[in-house]
């Protein structure tokens, strides 16, 4: 009778006969005087048989996507409303949240801003805003409501009259 011990033993050598009879005296690569000795060539040569990648490709697709800081609206934007806290900001969203703001302690109203971007370009269709007032007759008894009037028009205003000036800096820039 065999035992276990010697039948994992039999197998092992019989699986390990088979693998080493596979390669034929042949390892696995390639032969080196097939190949420039030169790395950057062969590194050129991969990619344009697309065998490779570079790291610095990984991150580009169809659109085109910046930075937050090289986009002209995004900065305007945060420059308009920088006195206010900023409850939540996310720029692959293209949402700006502010948290409430009051000018004074003793008030009992205070504004919330949100700022949606529909596009990058700088127009005046561009940017969803909506400002929400909160008054409080106690600390716990508020209303809140979507505040209308000239406020959101003046934000817009000068959100867009800002992101104007940055874009003329950046061309400025650019043709230097």
């Amino acid at each position: 009778m065999i035992s276990f011990k010697s039948l994992k033993i039999i197998f092992v050598l019989i699986l390990s006969s088979i693998l080493l009879n596979a390669c034929n005296g042949k390892l696995p690569g390639a032969d080196a005087r097939k190949y420039d000795p030169d790395p950057k060539k062969r590194i050129e040569k991969n990619l344009a048989e697309g065998r490779g990648f570079r790291l610095k490709d990984l991150g580009s697709s169809s659109g085109t996507f910046e930075f937050a800081s090289s986009n002209e609206l995004w900065r305007a934007s945060l420059d308009t409303i920088d006195f206010m806290p900023l409850a939540s900001v996310n720029y692959s969203g293209g949402i700006i949240i502010t948290d409430w703001y009051s000018t004074d302690q003793k008030s009992n109203e205070s504004i919330k801003i949100s700022i949606r971007f529909l596009t990058n370009e700088i127009r005046s269709d561009a940017l969803d805003i909506k400002v929400f007032n909160k008054k409080c007759t106690t600390q716990i008894n508020c209303v809140v409501s979507e505040k209308k009037g000239n406020l959101i028009p003046e934000l817009k205003e000068k959100i867009l009259k800002i992101a104007a000036i940055y874009e003329n800096e950046k061309k400025n820039k650019d043709k230097k």
